[in-house]
């Protein structure tokens, strides 16, 4: 069978390299013109020295069918259309369409400054209806630009404002005098429009505001003496000096308006210029206060007019999650604003959204083996009338595992609850409030949360996870966030599972010669190595103050573009340590605490730590329908004052499917250390990479677009350390799970294997089928094993 498989797979594979046709007829007939069709099966472009030829084919509508893995002319989507009917359809040679690609090679490289470009084009059948498509480029001398200059710039009272204009500039450099700069670089049309915006937003942003497009214009010179030499002066119009007027809001409840039953007029110094307010009215169904619409104004009627201000106190509204803005403009029936008076009223009608919302869910889940849940959420978006957010939720699941699934055997349910609730407010709270006035504080909120669950896992079951969490988020911008985790509180109560234990008494028992146990399994529990090992059982009491840095400036849905980069730095146990030195403890620092009043029943241990960590992900468009991704994580957390290790909590783990695919969550590592021994999970150091090639070969199929993606993890975590598990004898057996620049390379796992990707707008489904390439006990490619794991949204 093995020998028919292969030539038959030849047999389908060769004609997606080839040019190809099929008989469709037995009978001779007479093809008439109308009959042909012309196939584009190869683009080309000569003569473009300075622009690549990726750029190039991104460029043009001319088009070849899609390559798979950008290998040249293997379309095995277009080859699977034809014997199949379906697939992707032929890209047929459009002649209208060619010589529009000529019209925007030409522009672009106009744009670049070859004023002088010639395109031209040839078109070859040389096969029967196979068409090669050439671009032929003759791009002619480069322009470059000499100086840039202005003028009409307006005067300003503060002189600072004049110097940070030109200090701004994209062609700020070598001044030659105070409004003309030495630039000598390539002419590019893109950087002199992106200057004439910065103009327009300068201008806008101090009192300009009937400046438009047109009324800034770069005006090109060329030098006498070379021609592709350019002297470029902006000519500015910057028109009447105008300030904010009055103030107009509207806020209908729900229902949408119909008339208003309450009004307010605030015109206090700290609201408004005198002569100025802000005007509001309100249904009684809106159930808000009318405070809360003057803090999202973030300008002063009657200071100089500001575009920036203006739009962010649109976006102040957006922000409150409990209002729609229907309506907002410079005039009061959203036409041109009335640049014949100094001043420019504002206008805002809005809605509020229904206060109370119930959701229920049901969902599939896949983490050891495939379970189901179910859950319910209660959202009250304006409890207090300042758009507070409080909710509550419920949710549970179970998920079944198959013995095959599990390294210590045996088939089992896990069983998963959590109960959470959170209470959120659009603005910083104490001690933060006064930083919502700076300028790098775009929005901000302010998160108290409370949960509690219950769960089963592979090692060890949680008992009780009891976490209170007050959390303050800052945007800075479209692209940079700060998170700061000021206090998170968490008491956790697990037991290793009995499948654990009795595996950690096999492991740790003593045999004779002929194989029959020398000690009771009361005798091996009370080995100091297996009570280290339970230790890590016991109840623990964890506090951390985090800090975490985001920037990112891709899709978070669809990750086809730009990049993601978080990097967190964090400082646990000190809240339980005070605790223990100056409240509750008995004057002895032992890692210990007893909550008072009865709290908790049970001796709370407690470890203090620092922790880092950096995540770095990139997302490279190579063709129109394909991405290559890849990400790099690291994290190193360091136990101090008399600590060793990290709560169980608080530690690294490898494994799953939104990680190192192959092994399942928690799965892999530390280290060399097999996965079916049982030790001290988790680890203080961690190391992975990922890489993911992802290429559309079906659109609009179910209404997504179909992804084929080869992916390929490495990496595994580690002791720290500082980490010592010394047994009776002052061996340490936690030592090839230890991190170690001279082996730690070796301990890299690896997988690589193929997944389905289906795209919806607002939803991935990821079908993933891995192979474990670098397995740590079996070595390289020797596991033959498949793992399969689903998951929503892309892994990275």
């Amino acid at each position: 069978m093995r020998y028919l498989l292969l030539p038959l797979f030849l047999l389908i594979l060769t004609p997606c390299f080839g040019d190809y046709s099929f008989a469709q007829n037995t009978q001779d007939e007479e093809i008439t013109e109308d009959d042909r069709t012309e196939v584009v099966r190869k683009v080309r472009f000569t003569g473009n020295r300075n622009v690549g030829n990726r750029t190039l084919s991104t460029l043009v509508r001319t088009r070849t069918n899609r390559e798979f893995l950008g290998i040249p002319r293997f379309t095995p989507w277009y080859y699977i259309h034809n014997v199949f009917g379906v697939g992707e359809s032929p890209a047929l040679l459009n002649r209208e369409t060619v010589s529009n690609d000529m019209d925007r090679i030409r522009l672009y490289y106009e744009n670049l400054g070859f004023f002088e470009v010639e395109v031209d084009t040839t078109i070859i059948e040389y096969r029967s209806e196979r068409f090669e498509v050439s671009f032929l480029i003759r791009e002619g001398p480069m322009s470059k630009i000499r100086s840039v200059s202005y003028t009409g710039l307006p005067e300003f009272d503060d002189e600072r404002l004049k110097r940070d204009f030109f200090s701004d500039s994209y062609f700020s450099g070598n001044s030659i005098d105070d409004s003309t700069f030495s630039v000598n670089e390539q002419y590019k049309a893109q950087e002199l429009r992106n200057e004439q915006s910065r103009i327009l937003s300068f201008l806008r942003d101090n009192g300009y505001a009937s400046v438009q497009r047109d009324s800034v214009r770069a005006l090109v010179k060329q030098s006498d003496q070379d021609p592709q030499t350019l002297d470029i002066l902006y000519s500015i119009r910057p028109g009447g000096f105008y300030s904010f007027g009055d103030v107009y809001i509207k806020l209908s409840g729900p229902e949408g308006p119909n008339g208003f039953d309450e009004s307010k007029t605030i015109d206090f110094p700290q609201n408004s210029e005198p002569g100025f307010s802000i005007y509001m009215e309100k249904q009684d169904d809106a159930q808000t206060r009318f405070e809360l619409l003057a803090n999202q104004i973030m300008f002063t009627p009657g200071e100089r007019y500001s575009q920036s201000d203006y739009l962010r106190s649109i976006n102040a509204f957006q922000n409150l999650g409990m209002i729609l803005i229907n309506r907002f403009g410079l005039s009061e029936d959203s036409s041109l604003p009335d640049y014949s008076r100094p001043d420019i009223p504002v206008y805002f009608d809005l809605q509020t959204l229904p206060k109370h919302s119930l959701r229920a869910e049901f969902f599939g889940m896949r983490r050891y083996g495939f379970g189901t849940g179910a859950g319910v959420n209660y959202t009250n978006n304006n409890l207090f009338g300042r758009a507070e957010n409080f909710s509550v939720s419920v949710s549970g699941n179970i998920e079944f595992v198959t013995s095959r699934a599990r390294p210590i055997g045996g088939s089992t349910i896990f069983r998963t609850f959590e109960a959470r609730t959170e209470y959120s407010l659009p603005r910083l709270n104490f001690p933060f409030g006064r930083l919502e006035d700076r300028s790098w504080v775009e929005s901000s909120r302010t998160f108290y949360t409370l949960s509690y669950s219950q769960s089963s896992q592979e090692f060890f079951d949680v008992n009780s996870d009891i976490r209170l969490n007050l959390r303050y988020e800052i945007a800075h911008s479209q692209r940079l966030r700060s998170f700061l985790d000021l206090i998170e509180l968490v008491v956790i109560d697990t037991d290793p599972s009995s499948d654990f234990r009795e595996n950690l008494i096999l492991q740790f028992t003593d045999f004779d010669d002929d194989g029959e146990p020398t000690e009771t399994p009361e005798e091996v529990l009370n080995k100091f190595e297996v009570q280290r090992i339970l230790e890590d059982f016991r109840p623990q009491f964890s506090s951390i103050i985090r800090y975490t840095f985001r920037s990112q400036n891709t899709n978070l849905i669809k990750r086809n573009f730009g990049y993601f980069s978080e990097f967190s730095v964090a400082a646990g146990g000190n809240i339980p340590y005070l605790m223990d030195r100056f409240l509750v403890g008995s004057g002895e620092v032992d890692g210990t605490i007893s909550l008072p009043l009865g709290i908790f029943p049970s001796e709370l241990g407690y470890s203090r730590f620092f922790k880092f960590s950096a995540d770095y992900r990139r997302y490279l468009p190579i063709s129109p329908n394909a991405v290559f991704a890849f990400r790099m994580f690291g994290g190193y957390a360091l136990p101090y004052g008399g600590s060793e290790s990290l709560p169980l909590n608080r530690r690294f783990f490898a494994g799953g499917s939104n990680d190192i695919r192959g092994w399942s969550p928690f799965r892999l590592g530390p280290g060399a250390i097999p996965e079916t021994e049982v030790t001290v999970p988790g680890g203080e150091v961690k190391l992975a990479a990922f890489t993911e090639f992802r290429q559309i070969f079906m659109r609009n199929v179910l209404n997504a677009q179909w992804h084929i993606a080869w992916h390929t993890d490495a990496g595994n975590v580690w002791y720290g350390p500082r980490n010592k598990f010394l047994d009776e004898d002052d061996q340490d057996i936690l030592e090839e799970g230890r991190f170690s620049f001279d082996t730690f390379y070796e301990q890299i796992a690896v997988s690589t294997g193929l997944g389905l990707r289906l795209d919806w707008e607002f939803l991935v489904a990821r079908f993933d089928f891995t192979f474990r390439a670098h397995d740590l006990e079996r070595g390289w490619f020797n596991d033959p094993n498949m793992y399969f794991s689903f998951g929503i949204g892309h892994s990275f």
